[in-house]
């Protein structure tokens, strides 16, 4: 049984939700305001929290920074906000999954079980992966460069260990849209050119000078070893 926040302060919505996440096995609290979200995921420790943006007393987009300063749990944004820019800006601030209104428990249902799927698969006997001079430890969520240590924001941290998990392969960005952002109907190119430039300064190389990460125009991008022949 799943232990549930659903973090909503529509009413109706917020009664609708308990009722049906209930009847299909979970156990569920419920909070309408951002700062007792914040109180109850702190003191519960939910497995997966369900969150609202539009909150009385506090941007749900803030208690999503606010709770990623402190905890990992896993977070889906349940909301009417279906920009696309807004999406994406919730996933990089650190959502599992984004969801918008109006969706039914059912959906909710099936998005709850796949996020917790991944955070439990996350929590288990990952490899430490090794390309090169880079070394990616995904327990620890650690990143090495020629024994350095390099500082990777959390969506930096997992488009690298996407890719070091396919050496040497073309992956596409359609793909580490996909699978990355989990933003499974497509979305702007722009968001993983602007990361991958971010990753490459942070690994000492850029688009014209690669050393790891290597862009194959019109396809996507790989990752190799130095050296590696291609």
């Amino acid at each position: 049984m799943a232990r549930l926040l659903l973090i909503e302060d529509d009413l109706t919505i917020r009664a609708t939700l308990l009722r049906a996440l209930r009847e299909r096995g979970h156990a569920v609290a419920a909070a309408s305001t951002a700062l007792d979200g914040l109180r109850e995921a702190l003191d519960d420790q939910p497995d997966l929290v369900v969150l609202d943006l539009g909150l009385p007393d506090l941007d749900g987009g803030e208690l999503l920074r606010m709770l990623r300063a402190v905890s990992s749990v896993p977070v889906i944004v349940a909301t009417a906000r279906d920009d696309e820019a807004e999406i994406v800006r919730m996933l990089d601030a650190g959502a599992d999954d984004y969801l918008v209104k109006p969706f039914t428990a059912a959906q909710l249902d099936a998005r709850a079980r796949a996020v917790l799927r991944r955070s439990t698969a996350d929590t288990g006997t990952d490899p430490v992966l090794v390309v090169g001079g880079l070394r990616i430890d995904p327990r620890a969520r650690q990143v090495t460069l020629d024994g350095v240590p390099v500082e990777l924001t959390p969506r930096e941290f997992d488009l690298l260990h996407h890719l070091a998990g396919r050496p040497g392969q073309v992956v596409t960005k359609r793909e580490l849209l996909t699978e990355v952002w989990r933003i499974p109907y497509g979305g702007a190119d722009k968001t993983v050119d602007v990361h991958l430039s971010w990753l490459r300064r942070k690994l000492g190389e850029s688009a014209q000078e690669p050393r790891y990460l290597h862009t194959v125009r019109g396809v996507g991008v790989r990752l190799d070893a130095p050296g590696s022949s291609r």
